[in-house]
């Protein structure tokens, strides 16, 4: 009777470690990239690239920086939160030669939260990282015009100038304006630079990216 009440609590206890690892956003894309690691390890002094979607799904990074030494490392929809959350696993133990993030759209794009919340999370994640990595340069990738979340794009504006003037008196860090280059003349967002569902890049998008990107890489 008790081997049997024994094995009933370590099934319920299992249980509940794997309903609690699910509740963890992304956990299982994270964990993923380490046993990739196990498998094949990541290339040692690479520019690590994290943050959301627009990211993960940058398929040409490698042919697109063909001279340089790059690592995605980008996952789902993520927010600021979760790439905090997860710094300790998917950033820091690489000790890359340079960091480039874009994320902050998706906190953005929840409608709950402000302009100076979004700056803070940034601050937030940005000190971490230098905590741990003090002389590793840090590029971020500003937010962009996605077509969908027109209605989001003030916040995303008065964000991205925050981040850009916090980034400004900071040493070994550089702010990447891809907004405005993703307008047209008349300032409307270019739409042909997107996919059908008017929030992720396809390839000319991110040749809008990697252009303005390549003078910054080291």
């Amino acid at each position: 009777m008790k081997k049997l009440s024994f094995l009933l609590l370590l099934t319920t206890a299992v249980h509940f470690v794997a309903i609690a690892q699910q509740a963890v956003p992304y956990e299982n894309e994270i964990k993923a990239f380490e046993e990739q690691d196990k498998t094949t390890p990541a290339p040692k002094n690479a520019i690590l690239f994290t943050g959301s979607s627009s990211i993960k799904l940058w398929q040409s990074l490698k042919t697109d920086f063909p001279d340089k030494v790059v690592l995605n490392r980008g996952f789902g929809g993520s927010k600021l939160t979760d790439v905090i959350h997860f710094a300790d696993r998917a950033i820091i133990p690489y000790k890359p030669k340079q960091i480039i993030i874009y994320v902050g759209e998706n906190d953005v794009a929840t409608g709950t939260v402000t302009a100076q919340e979004v700056y803070d999370r940034f601050v937030t994640l940005f000190t971490k990282i230098r905590k741990s990595l003090p002389k590793t340069p840090i590029v971020f990738i500003s937010m962009k015009p996605s077509p969908s979340r027109r209605k989001y794009l003030p916040i995303t504006i008065e964000a991205n100038k925050l981040i850009k003037d916090y980034l400004a008196k900071q040493s070994r860090a550089d702010y990447l304006d891809i907004y405005t280059p993703m307008l047209d003349a008349t300032g409307q967002i270019r739409g042909e630079l997107f996919r059908a569902d008017s929030l992720h890049m396809n390839p000319k998008g991110y040749e809008v990216w990697t252009e303005k990107l390549k003078p910054l890489l080291k």
